[in-house]
């Protein structure tokens, strides 16, 4: 059974790596040995590259939750993201190479780019939370979708943000923050005519005939 302390070493030799060369370039056997362990201590670890990715990023997660109070009534849904997503920067700072570097490969890979959407579901289902925002249902899985392809387009304004204060990805935020309460608004619309259209169908649908009882053979 790994340690604690061996995932951690394989997950900072993968973000050193990563922060080298693209994501394709890296095999398990240079993690294994930037950690200091064999490949088989790296296979009770993890099952591969993506699985010590998703760990990485659920690290970040406790993070940024763990120092972000509970929702209160004087903040807004959006004040509220706008602190989630600012903090997460702030968390993947000392790794923005390994960022880039994984962001471009996503963007010549397609399969990779889907494997990282679904890591990136299970992260944004944790920081809409967070904000106190329902996940559940059709309404919620497109929240959440929307806060994956609302954070996609901030990585890139960020990763080429020099500024101390960060200006221009806040003003990024700012702007993708607005789009997504639009979007957001409209698919909320969506989804209620979807639901009442459906209810109407329920209502509507013929009744199965009953089959009649057949009588019980005679003694």
């Amino acid at each position: 059974m790994a340690t604690e302390k061996s995932k951690a070493k394989i997950v900072d030799a993968f973000l050193g790596l990563l922060s080298e060369k693209p994501y394709a370039g890296i095999g398990l056997g240079d993690i294994a040995a930037r950690a200091g362990l064999t490949l088989g201590e790296l296979r009770s670890a993890y099952d591969g590259k993506l699985a010590i990715l998703a760990d990485f990023i659920r690290q970040v997660d406790s993070a940024v939750l763990d120092s972000t109070e509970a929702p209160s009534a004087e903040e807004s849904r959006r004040d509220r993201l706008f602190d989630l997503i600012m903090k997460r920067l702030d968390q993947m700072a000392p790794h923005r190479a390994a960022v880039r570097h994984l962001a471009e490969s996503a963007r010549r890979d397609p399969g990779m780019a889907l494997c990282l959407n679904r890591i990136a579901l299970d992260s944004a289902r944790f920081m809409l939370a967070g904000a106190g925002i329902s996940t559940d249902g059709l309404r919620g899985a497109a929240r959440t979708q929307g806060f994956v392809l609302m954070a996609a387009r901030i990585v890139p304004v960020w990763l080429q943000d020099e500024d101390p204060d960060l200006s221009k990805t806040m003003a990024a935020v700012d702007r993708a923050l607005e789009h997504a309460e639009t979007w957001s608004h409209r698919t909320d619309r969506a989804a209620g005519i979807l639901c009442r259209v459906g209810r109407k169908l329920d209502r509507h649908r013929p009744k199965r005939a009953a089959k009649p009882e057949t009588e019980a053979p005679a003694a």
